[in-house]
């Protein structure tokens, strides 16, 4: 499955925080609790989908041959566009 972009995700937060508010009225930390029983899962998946992504820019730009690797990098997308 592909990963929302990032303002997608805010849109669905700040929605399923507004249904949660909506639904318990006058109760803000009932409302919390509810938005976070489905905040929460879909961030953890979220977070181990990226895990590896995140682990391989880690050593992209810090790794022994950080250097040459952005410089390939970058390189790629400029030939990418000729």
């Amino acid at each position: 499955m592909r990963e929302p972009a990032p303002h997608s995700v805010a849109v669905l937060d700040g929605a399923q925080l507004g249904r949660a508010i909506a639904d318990h009225p006058g109760d803000t930390e009932s409302a919390l609790t509810a938005y976070e029983q489905e905040l929460f899962p879909r961030s953890e998946e979220s977070a181990a989908d990226s895990s590896a992504d995140s682990a391989a820019g880690l050593e992209l730009m810090f790794g022994d041959n950080a250097l040459q690797g952005v410089y390939d990098q970058f390189a790629s997308h400029s030939q990418a566009d000729n």
